[in-house]
């Protein structure tokens, strides 16, 4: 394999997580690629250079970056910012602040070391945005309003990003909800979880069943990341981008779906609760589990945003970018419950979930002998 050029560098941070790795593996055909991370993936991608970095510390940034000034030269032509931090159960942790917010300035004040970087791409949320009533779709010029601490901190590196960027031409994608064939992305398959065991919280909503949020295809979205840095001599300055599908399924179509496939039930009811009983029953529910395992996804402060709607025009992106979503959940959605009927085990694991109990997992053993059937 030919090296390419080192003016074409591309630094990429949270590459040894599932949308790092995916977008090392399509960049490393046209660029040298470095990935910057906390630990090496368990699976490196082959010809990308991996160096250990712990963006929560000054020293570890300044030696990592200059490594590859060393290595490569002090010309980058992209850094993509992925690493950050996250976690579904909303409670406050130093690390919004430590590694999202100030890994970011880290990061951009290392940066400014090199002698030319032609791009810094950040992987913002699209739920930075305030939700937008029925009959209406977010765009860049949407206010935002984040909710709870993930997109609190993600505003805050925004901000950190427009005062330390500089020269360096930054672009912000806010990313909706990622997900594939297999899953990965918790609040889908949490909600396949619930149906699939007959929960009987996938039977109740606390808010309008009718409002939803986009999501994006990972293939989708690691094909909006090289286009980005493809057409970072096209853009301005400082961009924005929302990154979404435009298929905006409601809480209830998706009930259905799922309803349907797994247990040929095409209107699963939904029926919607008050916020205070549902805010009252997840609180319960949480303080009795007997173990961290045990805890429920659906904390309290979930409940505040039940109503939030957050369909997206992604023209902006479809004419900077030159990008267009190949992908539909609703399309997808069935090929991720296949996988789940396939080999409920594998599945449950692959997306981190607890096990269900064993009448449960073989009655959907059972859902995979009967579909192999049908296809036979």
């Amino acid at each position: 394999m030919t090296t390419p050029n080192t003016d074409q560098l591309v630094i990429v941070t949270g590459s040894s997580g599932l949308i790092g790795g995916r977008i090392c593996e399509r960049l490393k055909q046209q660029y040298t690629v470095v990935g910057l991370d906390i630990q090496k993936p368990e699976s490196p991608v082959a010809n990308v250079e991996y160096l250990d970095c712990d963006l929560t510390d000054d020293k570890s940034v300044d030696a990592a970056l200059a490594t590859v000034r060393n290595s490569h030269g002090r010309h980058v032509a992209s850094v993509v910012h992925l690493a950050a931090y996250y976690d579904f159960a909303g409670e406050d942790s130093p690390l919004y602040h430590d590694l999202t917010v100030e890994g970011t300035r880290r990061m951009l004040r290392g940066l400014h070391a090199f002698d030319r970087v032609e791009q810094f791409v950040f992987s913002s949320s699209l739920l930075v945005m305030k939700p937008c009533e029925p009959g209406e779709k977010l765009t860049e010029t949407s206010p935002a309003r984040a909710e709870w601490q993930y997109p609190e901190s993600k505003l805050a590196a925004e901000d950190v990003i427009r005062r330390e960027a500089g020269a360096i031409p930054a672009v912000i994608l806010r990313l909706a909800g990622v997900y594939d064939e297999y899953g990965h992305s918790l609040p889908i398959t949490q909600n396949i979880r619930r149906i699939a065991e007959k929960e009987m919280e996938s039977y109740f909503y606390p808010g309008d069943a009718e409002r939803g949020q986009a999501f994006v295809h990972l293939d989708d979205l690691v094909d909006c990341f090289e286009r980005t840095v493809q057409h970072r001599g096209d853009l301005d300055p400082f961009e924005t981008f929302l990154i979404a599908e435009d298929e905006c399924l409601s809480y209830e179509s998706l009930q259905d779906l799922i309803g349907e496939e797994l247990h040929g039930v095409d209107d699963w009811p939904t029926i919607r609760i008050p916020k205070v009983v549902a805010k009252a029953g997840a609180w319960v529910k949480d303080k009795a589990a007997a173990s961290e395992q045990d805890r429920p996804f659906i904390k309290p402060w979930m409940v505040d945003m039940a109503d939030a709607h957050y369909p997206v025009d992604n023209s902006k992106a479809q004419k900077r970018l030159a990008w267009v979503p190949k992908h539909r959940l609703s399309e997808t959605l069935p090929k991720m419950l296949w996988h789940l009927k396939k080999n409920p085990r594998q599945w449950y694991e692959l997306n981190h979930l607890p096990l269900p109990n064993k009448e449960t997992l073989k009655e959907l053993e059972q859902m995979s002998l009967k579909s192999e059937k049908q296809h036979a």
